[in-house]
């Protein structure tokens, strides 16, 4: 864990940002569907992202303990729609682990300093949390290959210069699990490429979510992430843990943010001529919430300690990640009832929790998926 000097600086220094840079703007990025860029600019010139990558490619040099400190703060601000953590959990480390030294040099600096935004493109119209089903294909032509299919709900995808795009490579008729790699697509310079719609989601308005077309996109074979073919399934697969202790981490904040909020709140609002807080359902709800979240910061903490030093089965990821999830929307849902109507209004910062949360019980895996490895374990 970080010493308590550095978490301190380190988290003021986020807060600062958050409250300086985000909380003012976060209403007109809401409104109008994406982040400004100049944001990841800042955010990197601040050391926010790649905050784990190491300083030799452009990073931080930390830990998820740094990441879990911006997750944290974003929660509190009730800002999760700024998806730092997409591109510092995620993407750096499919780079970090299987890029070749000439792809870590090329991309991971621009990704540190918000030159690059990057997306993950496994989705598909029919192919969700089953990886295998995707259809997205691959040709190899002399020194490119030639894709085609197409993806959805990607996170960034209206606003993405870099792509780790999964597909399917060479005659993968047959080879199962071995016809999968993964294909970095800068956008910008690939022809045949282009972007659906942003999608219109329930919740995280800010974060630009959209659909992507490959129709004989040409890509350069150097962009094979770790230069040989029928890796990239097991690349995907061996990155999930820490992607699902991402979203473990990502839910028990927004889950302690709204809590926080809802007590401020009850001890303030009076109902028949007491507070909300003095009456022994509240303090009961609140208190069975207090219990759920404080026993799922211990799991989640000792499952980030396992993830750093290379403990953690997927298992455990699998359920800290189902487990911090589901009590989020049940937790944010107890929060927004004891609010009453203004637990309805999106003006309260609790009614953004509750739709912006919703979706991390199905992305990253649904959770039926994830009690479905679990259970393979019996």
């Amino acid at each position: 864990m970080l010493s308590s000097d550095e978490h301190d600086l380190f988290r003021a220094n986020v807060r600062r940002f958050v409250r300086e840079e985000v909380a003012p703007h976060a209403d007109a990025w809401r409104a109008r569907g994406y982040i400004d860029r100049d944001l990841w600019r800042k955010a990197g010139a601040l050391g926010f992202l790649c905050a784990s990558t190491p300083e030799e490619y452009g990073g931080g040099g930390g830990n998820f303990w740094h990441e879990s400190i911006i997750i944290e703060e974003l929660a509190r601000a009730a800002f999760p729609d700024f998806s730092i953590p997409l591109q510092n959990v995620i993407l750096a480390p499919y780079l970090m682990q299987y890029g070749t030294e000439q792809q870590k040099h090329r991309w991971l600096p621009r990704m540190a300093s918000g030159e690059l935004v990057a997306a993950l493109a496994m989705s598909e119209p029919g192919a969700g949390s089953d990886v295998r089903a995707i259809r997205t294909h691959a040709r190899l032509d002399g020194n490119d290959y030639i894709v085609n299919g197409q993806k959805t709900f990607i996170t960034h995808g209206h606003t993405a210069d870099l792509i780790c795009l999964a597909v399917k490579t060479g005659a993968s008729e047959g080879q199962g699990v071995r016809g999968f790699s993964l294909l970095m697509i800068e956008t910008d310079e690939t022809s045949g490429f282009a972007r659906g719609r942003r999608l219109e989601k329930v919740g995280l308005k800010a974060q630009d979510t959209a659909e992507l077309f490959f129709n004989d996109a040409r890509v350069p074979v150097d962009n094979l992430l770790g230069g040989i073919e029928g890796r990239g399934f097991y690349q995907l697969m061996e990155q999930l843990a820490k992607e699902r202790i991402n979203i473990a981490m990502q839910a028990l904040a927004l889950t302690e943010a709204a809590l926080a909020e809802t007590v401020a709140y009850v001890k303030e609002r009076e109902v028949f001529g007491k507070r909300l807080i003095d009456f022994q359902n509240t303090r009961m709800v609140l208190a069975e919430a207090k219990t759920m979240v404080t026993v799922t910061r211990t799991f989640v903490e000792n499952c980030i300690a396992r993830l750093i030093d290379g403990t953690l089965d997927p298992e455990t990821a699998a359920m800290a990640k189902w487990w911090a999830t589901d009590r989020q929307c049940e937790i944010i849902d107890n929060c927004v009832q004891l609010h009453g109507g203004y637990g309805y209004m999106l003006e309260y910062p609790v009614a953004r929790m509750w739709t912006d949360g919703r979706i991390q019980r199905i992305w990253g895996g649904s959770n039926e998926v994830m009690k479905e490895l679990i259970s393979r374990t019996l």
